[in-house]
């Protein structure tokens, strides 16, 4: 009987143990301990491999798993918890809510952070926010939403890219940008953002302190931005599909300009009789000459085209100043045996158009045993607003990474962009250049025809079968427009070519090692490959190069980058409450670029657009090369007790081939600290504080972004009767370094209500020492100057952001966030040889409208203030120093003569406060977002509005007005502030203070709307999750006057010559399977 018992039991055993050694399927709901409701989309992992899942949108899961393995439940702002499955097949998981730590992953110089161990400045931009960005550079997503980030909006032109500085400006010669790294592997300055596709994108984390950038050395001086792509999340395949498609539509606002002809003839008129009137003829005679005079060629004082029919005998403007009431608008010409029908068009209504935007997405992600492997595909399809703009790109990534042993990873990711873009305008932002369709059709007067049309009005085609264009030359009823004459930039834009079509490969790989149990060793490689076919083509048929036959350039860039990092991690805990880590690292970078280009004139067909379609050389051809190689060595020491005292330090000795041998090597270091002061035993009891956190760094970078071979005289060579001759190029000097950037920043974390009130605030100081300077030397030393470090700047100010969970239940949840900067600028040092001059007692020297001085802010406006008008002649008044005998100002008095007038310091564009502010609201599926962002204070120089204001001139006739010279200055009104309205008076809208405007504004950033279908609703289509959405960026801003976009520069310079970011209006579908 005792054997039998015993072999029962024996069997039971074995039944047991094989139950246990085989895969059940496991089922249960993940809840919030405190809520009681289901965690959506919380991760499972089976303890020791990279078998997992994920919750659905109720919390509810199902895993096959072995029956005696242990899973892993984690999720965002939750405590991980590790629950043995002993063969049960149900288990329920309640997981509490982590209020002792941040679970929020900064990504770091090589390595990661948590959020509370972190003891300098960074914010994190995580993919939801950039996808709500519909552009091409994904550092948009950074406007408005990271402190202490200032862009400026240059241009709305395909492929533009954003000028980016991190708490203002910190370099007057050298160079400003950020440092990019992506996924642990920095590139340089030439690396397009446009070549890499947002959708690929993790996070962002904008790096701001000593502490974080110092590791970078001699790049990382203008703060660093971490780039982290995404990567398979364990648990089951997932595949994803977005699809989008856009409007593309003008977002610049116009300037308040005459739009009528008739008024523009009138005010044009009132200018011309002023002038008689002002040159002693009579009221009669004043009026005569007006009349004959406006019509007339622009260099006899007149506007060159007559569109108005007038009765014959009759004054095409009254004696009142008013048009003609008989005067039809268009009018019929017999010239040269042809009828033509001249009549006006908007020529800005012809520039700008609608267009279309269509992006696709797809990536595919899961895991295997040891393996994660996501792969991703991008397709963008994007048309300009105005002719001849376009683009396509193609992109690809493949991110793979290997638990080969459990001591042993590797993993690589692989992209590639193929794009080709055409610019149909390829000089935005030149007022004065024929080819730039912003600059005539913004300037140009409501009274010019844009089309050339036989009689019966009907627009004319030439041999070619084309539209005959209008271009000033005398063939349009043989007028001339004195305005920007012979070109019409709308047709150059459909004619000529600016294409530049590419491939770019950046590829990255590492590989893990980790033994003796604290010690990890990682080898890094980065290579980064972009080669660019450029092609330029000024057709054969109208315009400056019909003479020639047309133009053809040819370009070809390459650019070839290598990185090699090793880096050996040490960390350890120490009796369970001290923690030690330390990194070892090395790091090699080189940098290739090559070039070459040749032109050709004399085109057989605008449809050959390669250099053998062409016959006549140009013997303009060159190539040329540059390299730049970097190394660094670097040591980063963190400690931290109990979690909640943290200290870091870090050394990085780098060496630049930007400098002299003897001057290579520089020395870049940090310290930083910070204490969770809440979890102090003497801290007074506050449930309500989940963090508070107190943190300073202080540290060294250097920025070493000044150009190549400085620090040695160059030469070139030239053709001396077909024979080399050399010539002197740039005079070397072998002292030039880096500037150095010394920073400190100060600050408060804090976490209250359980994560429903998280942010920070900073206060930051950076001191820019051995700025790099040019000096001007005499002309007979043979050349022009030289480049030396003499001179300091500092910026120092305080930073705020936060995020506020307003509401938050099951199926309401509202949050909101704001952040704001505030910081000045001083220029603190400059070397007594730019010392030219002192103005107001600051020394310094000037340099167009803008002054630089010891105690003055960076970009001080330097010009002449505007007095008022003389109340008897209309004429625009200045001020000007009163001088003793011994040059020292004694006082003020007005002049109405420019050239005596003193120029004075008028403030700088830097802004008060600057930031973004936005909301997110979920509920029962749906989620809306709104997000703005505001500059307020500082000041910008309205050129365009200038311009508009500017008398006419033989110099400048044909060009449009602003309404507000409506206001002008008459006897009729001697209290005007806006000086008399009168041709030939030449400092009517002279620079001066006058047109100094408050730079605030408001900018409407983006606005997104979407709803996800339940998810008991798609399950049938075997879809976990179904979203449609709709958004647009650059909705409306609000500035000083309407036309002005004070966006446009970081120096307060602005134009209308260019154009701001489109407004895109996008509807989509996001699918995951």
């Amino acid at each position: 009987m005792k054997k039998i018992r015993l072999f029962f039991m024996l069997m039971a055993m074995l039944v047991s143990a094989l139950a246990y050694g085989q895969n059940i399927t496991v089922t249960g709901v993940v809840k919030d301990s405190s809520t009681g409701e289901g965690v959506p989309f919380a991760s499972l992992q089976l303890k020791g491999t990279m078998i997992g899942t994920s919750t659905d949108g109720d919390g509810i899961y199902s895993i096959s798993v072995p029956s005696d393995g242990v899973l892993i439940f984690s999720s965002v702002g939750y405590v991980t918890v590790e629950v043995p499955v002993m063969g049960n097949a149900v288990h329920d998981v309640n997981l509490d809510p982590d209020t002792e730590t941040l679970e929020e992953t900064i990504v770091v110089a090589f390595g990661t952070a948590t959020k509370e161990s972190f003891t300098g400045s960074a914010t994190v931009v995580k993919s939801d926010d950039i996808a709500k960005t519909q552009s091409t550079d994904a550092t948009r997503a950074l406007e408005g939403v990271v402190a202490g980030v200032q862009m400026t909006t240059v241009s709305g032109t395909l492929g533009s890219k954003p000028q980016l500085i991190i708490r203002g400006v910190s370099s007057m010669s050298a160079g400003t940008d950020p440092l990019y790294v992506i996924d642990g592997i920095p590139y340089g300055s030439d690396f397009d953002m446009n070549n890499l596709n947002p959708a690929d994108i993790e996070s962002m984390t904008v790096l701001k302190d000593a502490a974080s950038n110092a590791l970078y050395g001699a790049r990382g001086a203008n703060g660093v931005i971490m780039i982290t792509t995404k990567k398979a999340k364990i648990g089951d395949a997932v595949v994803n599909v977005d699809m989008k498609w856009g409007l593309n539509t003008k977002a610049l606002k116009s300037y308040d300009y005459i739009t009528e002809p008739g008024q523009y003839y009138e005010v044009y008129y009132a200018a011309l009789r002023n002038y008689y009137e002002d040159s002693g003829y009579t009221s009669q005679d004043a009026h005569f000459m007006a009349n004959e005079t406006l019509l007339a060629d622009g260099s006899d004082g007149g506007v060159g085209y007559q569109v108005y029919d007038v009765p014959q005998g009759q004054a095409f403007i009254g004696s009142n100043g008013k048009l003609n009431p008989n005067a039809v608008l268009g009018r019929l010409v017999d010239y040269n045996g042809q009828q033509y029908f001249v009549t006006p068009d908007n020529w800005l209504d012809n520039t700008y158009h609608n267009s279309l935007r269509q992006e696709y997405n797809v990536s595919v992600s899961g895991t295997t045993g040891k393996a994660s492997v996501l792969a991703s595909f991008g397709y963008l399809n994007n048309k300009g607003i105005v002719d001849g703009s376009d683009m396509y790109r193609y992109t690809a990534r493949v991110r793979t990474d290997y638990q080969a042993k459990e001591w042993f990873k590797i993993g690589a990711n692989i992209s590639y962009t193929n794009y080709n873009w055409n610019n149909g305008n390829t000089d935005e932002g030149s007022a004065g250049s024929t080819g730039n369709v912003f600059a005539i059709a913004n300037q140009i007067a409501p009274i010019y025809p844009l089309f050339v049309r036989d009689g019966n009005g009907n627009i004319m085609t030439d041999k070619y079968g084309m539209l005959v264009y209008d271009y000033g030359t005398g063939e349009n009823a043989g007028m001339t427009r004195p305005l920007l004459g012979n070109s019409n930039a709308l047709q150059a834009a459909q004619l000529d070519k600016s294409n530049s079509e590419g491939n770019a490969f950046n590829g990255t790989a590492f590989a893990e090692v980790k033994f003796l149990k604290d010690f990890t060793f990682t080898f890094n490689a980065g290579i980064g490959l972009d080669e660019m076919r450029g092609t330029s083509v000024s057709n054969m048929y109208y315009g400056q190069y019909a003479p020639t036959g047309g133009m053809i350039g040819k370009s070809h860039g390459r650019s070839f980058s290598l990185n090699l990092q090793q880096l050996l991690n040490y960390n350890r805990t120490f009796a369970g409450v001290h923690n030690v880590g330390v990194l070892l690292g090395h790091e090699w970078y080189n940098s290739k670029s090559y070039s070459l280009s040749a032109m050709k004139t004399q085109l057989f067909s605008m449809e050959n657009d390669e250099l053998n379609g062409a016959v006549v050389d140009g013997k303009s051809s060159s190539s040329t090369r540059s390299e730049y190689n970097s190394e660094g060595y670097f040591v980063r020491a963190q400690y931290d007790y109990m979690n909640r005292i943290f200290v870091s330090a870090s050394y990085r000795r780098d060496a630049s081939s930007r400098f002299h041998p003897d001057h290579r090597w520089g020395n870049f270091w940090s310290f930083g600290g910070g204490w969770i002061i809440n979890q102090e035993r003497w801290f007074p009891k506050a449930p309500w504080i989940d963090m508070l956190k107190i943190k300073a760094s202080v540290g060294s970078q250097g920025n070493d972004s000044i150009g190549n071979y400085l620090y040695t005289d160059t030469y070139y060579l030239s053709n001396n009767n077909g024979l080399p001759s050399i010539k002197f190029g740039v005079k070397g000097n072998e002292n030039i370094t880096w500037e150095t950037n010394t920073n400190m920043n100060a600050g408060v974390d804090f976490d209250f209500l359980r994560g429903r009130v998280t942010g920070s605030f900073e206060y930051f100081y950076r001191m820019t020492s051995d700025m790099l300077f040019w000096f001007t030397v005499p002309a007979s030393l043979g050349y022009g100057g030289y480049y030396d470090n003499i001179g300091d700047m500092r910026n120092h100010g305080i930073e705020f952001s936060t995020n506020v969970n307003i509401m938050r239940k099951r199926n309401l949840n509202w949050n909101a966030y704001l952040n704001f900067t505030h910081y000045t600028n001083k220029i603190t040092m400059l070397p007594e040889e730019r010392k030219t001059r002192t103005v107001e007692g600051y020394k310094g020297y000037a340099s167009g409208t803008r002054f630089y001085g010891e105690g003055l802010p960076f970009n001080t406006f330097y010009l002449q203030k505007f007095a008022g008008v003389d109340r008897e002649t209309g004429q625009s008044l200045w001020y000007k120093d009163v001088l003793d005998e011994k040059g020292n100002v004694t006082g003020r008095e007005t002049t109405t003569v420019y050239s005596e007038a003193t120029q004075y310091l008028c403030d700088d564009p830097t802004p008060k406060l600057y930031g973004g502010f936005g909301t997110s609201l979920d509920f029962y599926g749906f989620d809306v977002s709104v997000a703005f962002t505001y500059s307020i204070g500082g000041l910008a120089y309205d050129s365009g509005y200038a311009g508009y204001m500017g008398s006419p001139l033989p110099s400048s006739a044909g060009s449009n007005f602003h309404k507000d010279v409506l206001k002008a200055w008459t006897p009729e009104n001697k209290d005007s502030q806006i000086p008399r309205f009168q041709y030939q008076d030449q400092y009517s809208a002279a620079s001066s203070d006058r047109f100094l405007v408050d730079a605030s504004y408001l900018n409407f950033q983006n606005a997104q709307i979407g709803y996800t279908f339940p998810e008991r609703m798609v399950r049938k289509l075997h879809v976990s999750k179904l979203r449609l959405y709709a958004a647009c960026d650059n909705i409306i801003y609000w500035s000083y006057r309407e036309g002005l976009d004070p966006r446009q520069s970081f120096s307060g310079s602005t134009s209308n010559a260019m154009n701001s970011p489109v407004r895109t209006i996008t509807g989509g579908l996001n699918i995951t399977f």
